[in-house]
């Protein structure tokens, strides 16, 4: 069996979860199980039954097993190869069975992937290895600001380095296009560039942080609430109180963001690592002034994803340079501009508060997180009564036992650097801050973590198996 990468088709490829096509937030097999497992009953129910037309048998007395159709009652077995081209050319039935899970032989059990000997001996090909007839190299600095522009730039010292072509400059970024990358390196060093940093020039982060906490003063949109967390804090025993902060971060991805883009009047062809495929041929179509059937993107494996490349932004930036190139022209970030230029997970600000009967066990618990939605701008249908369901998750999914809990999220946005999903999403932020201020709670309590936590931990079995069995292995 051979695999492909699908190509862009927001209709015939679109994950179930998100409507459209999109490899992210661990969501391929959730969404994408059933449809998975109908499409293999399918094929196995036309293989049989082109077994079973050769052989002249009834196809119930024929089944699948180990890549090969087997009529039991005599015995005769055909490979799935052999029945392949005579099964593609059968109807394809409408209802077929599911396997019963009890006779699930894959599901469930460790087997060996198929993708790891290619990965080991560099056969893997992964965006940043395209090669291709006359192609160049290009790469890219871009305003060190977020809403900066190119001022100016001497461009003469970079034009004297040996192997380099062209130097592409546009309203935020000048481009080296070269015959190597290392020439374009060093153009790129070479150039002299002076910046106007526009809105942003003089913001830090001290600046973002300042107005988090500002937000943080104000009452969110309620997400969780159960019992009256306000009365339970007032008439605690004891009442802690702490702000956390989540910093931004940057994915430093294995693989440095790089697109190939090849320009023709009438055709535009892309070959890049994507995780929204549909909207890289969407902007590429956009940038390049083409219908939609007239831009090929061809996907490769991603050296990281992480939820970089569920953004598209390399994409158009790759197109709007290759349209100054005659040529095919692969532009590819160096680490400094991967890491300056990410699309960072977000700054969160989170106020916390809980109160504590006399033997130290929670009795309210309050998080109000402030921080931006990424959800609003990259799937606003999923924004829904001013709450963000990836920023809040973990928080509203608390399985401490406390009788009264009131999660709120107040939305504030970070205009001065891009931010979007970042590896584990929403919870990589909410689990630091929820077991942190747990950690406190028990040392005011004067409890041991481990023990203070699986008191609260009656209601969740799972979770309460999680805790011992990781007790139990770190002694």
């Amino acid at each position: 069996m051979r695999l492909e990468h699908a190509p862009p088709d927001e209709k015939r490829y679109a994950n179930p979860l998100f409507h459209f096509q999109a490899t992210g937030g661990s969501t391929s097999v959730m969404g994408l199980y059933e449809p998975m497992r109908r499409a293999g009953a399918t094929a196995r129910t036309m293989l049989i039954a082109a077994a079973a037309e050769r052989w002249q048998v009834d196809p119930a007395t024929c089944h699948g097993e180990r890549s090969a159709v087997i009529h039991a009652p005599s015995r005769r077995r055909l490979g799935y190869g052999a029945l392949a081209a005579r099964a593609a050319e059968l109807p394809i039935p409408d209802n077929v069975a599911l396997k019963r899970p009890e006779d699930f032989k894959l599901i469930g059990r460790s087997a060996k992937r198929l993708d790891s000997p290619a990965k080991v001996n560099g056969t893997a090909q992964y965006s940043i290895d395209v090669g291709l007839p006359g192609m160049k190299i290009a790469t890219v600095a871009a305003s060190p600001v977020l809403g900066g522009k190119v001022a100016d730039v001497d461009d003469a010292k970079a034009k004297a380095v040996p192997g380099v072509r062209q130097i592409v400059r546009l309203e935020e970024l000048v481009a080296v296009v070269a015959d190597h990358m290392w020439a374009a390196k060093q153009g790129l060093a070479a150039l002299a560039i002076r910046w106007d940093d526009g809105p942003n020039a003089t913001i830090g982060t001290e600046d973002v942080v300042r107005e988090l906490a500002a937000a943080a003063e104000t009452p969110g949109v309620v997400a969780r609430k159960e019992g009256d967390a306000a009365a339970a804090l007032a008439g605690a025993a004891a009442k802690l109180e702490a702000v956390y902060e989540a910093p931004f971060l940057a994915h430093v991805a294995m693989e440095p963001i790089n697109c190939t883009v090849h320009v023709r009047p009438d055709r535009c062809e892309v070959w890049t690592g994507s995780q929204v495929l549909g909207r890289a041929q969407a902007t590429a179509a956009q940038v390049a002034g083409l219908p939609l059937d007239k831009v090929v993107v061809h996907n490769h494996l991603l050296g990281g994803g992480f939820g970089r490349r569920l953004e598209h932004d390399y994409v158009t930036q790759a197109v709007r340079i290759a349209k100054q190139v005659e040529g095919p022209v692969k532009i590819i970030w160096t680490r400094e501009e991967d890491v300056q230029h990410d699309v960072f997970r977000p700054y969160y600000y989170d106020r916390m508060a809980a109160g504590l009967d006399a033997g130290g066990r929670p009795i309210a618990w309050t998080q109000r997180l402030v921080g931006p939605s990424i959800l609003a701008r990259w799937a606003p249908p999923a924004f829904k009564n001013g709450l963000d369901g990836d920023a809040l998750d973990g928080a509203v999914h608390l399985l401490y036992d406390i009788p009264a809990i009131q999660v709120e999220y107040v939305r504030h946005e970070e205009p001065v650097v891009n931010t979007g999903f970042w590896r584990g999403v929403g919870v990589t932020h909410n689990t630091f801050v929820i077991e942190s201020f747990i950690d406190e709670l028990a040392a005011a309590a004067k409890q041991d973590p481990f023990e203070y936590r699986r008191a609260l931990l009656g209601k969740s079995p799972r979770a309460a198996a999680v805790l011992e069995l990781a007790a139990q292995h770190a002694g």
